[in-house]
């Protein structure tokens, strides 16, 4: 499997846990009525970085493979 082959399902999944993990955060909220433990708070941090790092790296697939090709970043 190439490099878009496993980064995008892993993009999707991490959307995923990303979600659960606000929306936890929220619940948390409202049933404590107040400030949740640091941990609640923090748990949608790993997602987001993974979101960060898969996202950018799908952003940048097809420069690479337009500069690997030998094709023109730019059509004049």
């Amino acid at each position: 499997m190439s490099a878009g082959g496993w980064i995008r399902p892993c993009h999707r999944w991490t959307a995923i846990v990303f979600t659960l993990t606000v929306l936890a955060n929220f619940a948390a909220r409202a049933l404590q009525g107040g400030e949740p433990p640091a941990w609640i708070t923090y748990a949608p941090l790993p997602a987001l970085f993974l979101l960060l790092l898969t996202g950018l790296t799908m952003f940048v697939q097809p420069y690479i493979a337009r500069r690997r090709s030998g094709k023109p970043l730019l059509h004049a």
